[in-house]
């Protein structure tokens, strides 16, 4: 038991495991576990119920065979070895749509924030400067969203319900009814990065998203936009994003996700006045929690092939 969400309820649920005849092993987690923190434990446990751990090759045969499966607590696996997990008759779980709503309302939540200025003119106010900072209204502004899966959709209807215009780009087909319904102009990524205000990040980490956003698609954005990433830190390079913020090609960016978590203190982005910073954190939600902490352990019975009829349902 490595997910950092739920340690801290553990005494919740230890009467759970105990019902279903689980032992639980519960290291000492601060983000998550890397390589060689859970090369540690290998042999010793047949199920995991992780956060963001770093289940690689390596660790998965040293775990292998008697590790069957691993429940994923949240909706991304990228920094487990989908392929070496299949090898090996490991089962892999997660909990699809676990975040949606929270994250999408950080997405508004942030550009309300660089619209209207309220961060800042808090700031001046509380340094005894009475400045009236120009804002503008969301209806003004074009909003790019990279990825148009559950939560890209959620903030399309958001960003609609104020006004905005969107456009969206994927590397798949997006529902046409969805289209039609939400209005959402779908483009290529160059004509999204050109003509948004804001820019969104809400795809996957795969090989596809990689420092997708580097120096050369930054450069395609216009002076004033906004980028917005509470997806997964090494879609932008960080290094690149610095360089542009710093020099006035990009306008400003909110990140709730980095390159390497927890952010260094020594990061250049934590001294920059146009940037918004939050502790990959987009997901908070108690209701959402809840509910995931409940479809994980049902994850997990199952894939150790224990009947989980009886579990509470919050799913």
């Amino acid at each position: 038991m490595t997910a950092p969400y739920m340690i801290p309820f553990l005494d919740r649920f230890k009467p759970v495991f105990a019902k279903y005849g689980i032992d639980l092993i519960v290291p000492d987690v601060e983000e998550r576990m890397e390589e060689a923190d859970l090369l540690k434990f290998a042999g010793q446990f047949d199920g995991a119920i992780c956060g963001d751990d770093r289940y690689t090759a390596r660790v998965l045969e040293a775990c292998s065979p008697r590790l069957k499966v691993i429940s994923k607590w949240g909706t991304g696996v990228d920094s487990i070895d989908a392929e070496s997990c299949s090898r090996l008759n490991i089962i892999l779980s997660r909990t699809p749509n676990a975040f949606t709503t929270p994250v999408a309302d950080t997405v508004l939540g942030y550009m309300l924030a660089f619209a209207r200025r309220g961060p800042w003119m808090d700031a001046a106010m509380k340094r005894g400067e009475w400045e009236k900072i120009p804002g503008k209204t969301l209806s003004e502004c074009v909003l790019g969203i990279i990825g148009i899966g559950n939560i890209g959709k959620a903030v399309t209807r958001r960003a609609k319900a104020f006004g905005m215009k969107v456009l969206g780009t994927d590397i798949v087909d997006i529902d046409h009814v969805f289209v039609s319904e939400s209005g959402i102009e779908m483009t290529n990524l160059e004509y999204l990065l050109s003509n948004s205000d804001f820019v969104s990040v809400n795809c996957d980490l795969n090989p596809t998203s990689h420092h997708l956003i580097n120096a050369n698609t930054l450069s395609k954005m216009k002076p004033s936009a906004i980028l917005i990433n509470t997806a997964r830190g090494p879609i932008v390079e960080e290094t690149a994003l610095v360089a542009a913020l710093s020099s006035g090609q990009v306008g400003g960016a909110a990140l709730d996700v980095f390159e390497f978590e927890p952010l260094p203190k020594d990061s250049p982005l934590l001294k920059m006045d146009n940037v918004m910073l939050a502790p990959h954190n987009s997901n908070s939600s108690p209701t959402a929690w809840e509910r995931i902490h409940w479809n994980t352990i049902r994850n997990l019975l199952n894939g150790l092939g224990i009947d989980a009829k009886g579990l509470r349902d919050d799913g």
